[in-house]
């Protein structure tokens, strides 16, 4: 399943670099996507496993930059 969501406060190259790369590790993500210019991403996941995997992308780009928000696109 893909979905696109939008990375409201992204504003740095290099964040979304390791949040992209950060996400790829997490079990259940067959892909994931950060265009920094468009502050896009596209996560491809298992379905059944949507909602957890979601919480965990969420986690890692926490930690990363804790002020962007993931919003759907």
């Amino acid at each position: 399943m893909k979905k696109n969501f939008v990375l409201e406060e992204l504003d740095c190259a290099n964040c979304a670099a390791k949040m992209q790369e950060g996400i790829r590790k997490i079990e259940g993500v067959k892909d994931c996507s950060i265009a920094f210019m468009t502050k896009k991403m596209v996560l491809e996941a298992e379905e059944q496993d949507y909602e957890r995997i979601l919480k965990e992308v969420k986690k890692v780009i926490g930690k990363v930059d804790p002020e962007v928000e993931v919003l759907p696109a």
